[in-house]
């Protein structure tokens, strides 16, 4: 705990929504393969749990690098099609190229925006997202947009995660971060990662969107947290130079940033494991429906 009074910290005029079309995208895009690392094991749970089989079509909403993007390709070829969308054009860009190397001849990427974007070629027969879809300021009427590029009775697999307590990662960060600045509280059913920690509030989406047959499946492991093998001095390197908890930090000054990093470290040192990194508990929802 830091030594100043809560009227002593710097307060924030609010953790502004991410800015993925702009310097959140850049941010990934920077730090690509240590996001990956990261929630890899969460897009592996959920490609196995959409068992793509060959033939089909399918929109890799968020794609971000590509990653999931290319697994699906290889899964679908020779006569399936993916789409990869994402608002950042960095991040398509940089997924492009990736899909340049591989050779694959049937992917594609476009930059949209998810919520509005129309599609050529439709309709198609899957929808996939790993931790793509809680950003949309009108969730109904974007995933409406969606079922609308599926076939009827296709199917939609989506990662969101489950609550923040749940998410040890993201739990002990958020508390470094309050010991040092005035933190707004969170506003639930806003849009943002945990937008759809409450399955209930998901599950109204769904039905306002025209969605069916909701199925839902926890998934809890462990997140290396700055990548894998990361020691905690670059775990909290990742954390400041990717993610929002660094932007606000750097908003309240550099004597915050230092005495903000020590106690991160400190956190950090407790969960790593040497060889793996820093490896902290997180738990998502991997969830299906039908159009």
């Amino acid at each position: 705990m830091a030594n100043d009074s809560m009227d002593q910290r710097q307060q924030p005029e609010q953790l502004k929504t991410e800015d993925w079309a702009g310097g959140q995208g850049l941010k990934w895009l920077a730090n690509l393969s240590l996001f990956e690392e990261m929630i890899a094991p969460i897009g592996d749970a959920l490609l196995a749990r959409a068992d793509y089989q060959a033939g089909e079509t399918v929109i890799d909403l968020g794609c971000g690098g590509g990653a999931t993007t290319l697994a699906i390709a290889e899964t679908v070829a020779p006569r399936g099609k993916v789409i990869g969308v994402d608002i950042s054009p960095d991040l398509i860009g940089a997924a492009r190229e990736r899909a340049e190397k591989s050779g694959a001849s049937n992917i594609e990427f476009i930059c949209a925006d998810a919520s509005t974007v129309q599609l050529p070629g439709g309709p198609y027969d899957r929808l996939f997202s790993r931790f793509g879809s809680m950003f949309f300021e009108d969730p109904v009427s974007a995933f409406s947009n969606l079922r609308g590029l599926i076939r009827k009775g296709g199917r939609i697999d989506l990662a969101i995660w489950g609550p923040p307590r749940d998410n040890l990662w993201m739990m002990e960060m958020m508390g470094v971060l309050r010991n040092h600045v005035q933190v707004p509280p969170a506003v639930p059913r806003t849009p943002g990662p945990f937008a759809f920690e409450d399955l209930d509030y998901f599950a109204e989406v769904m039905d306002g969107s025209g969605f069916r047959d909701v199925n839902v499946a926890a998934y809890e492991g462990l997140q290396p947290v700055g990548g894998l093998g990361a020691t905690p001095e670059q775990a909290v390197a990742f954390a400041l130079s990717a993610m929002a908890f660094g932007r606000v930090l750097d908003e309240a000054g550099d004597a915050v940033v230092a005495a903000a990093s020590k106690e991160l470290h400190d956190v950090f040192a407790r969960h790593h494991v040497p060889g793996e990194g820093v490896m902290m508990k997180g738990k998502a929802w991997l969830v299906s429906a039908i159009a």
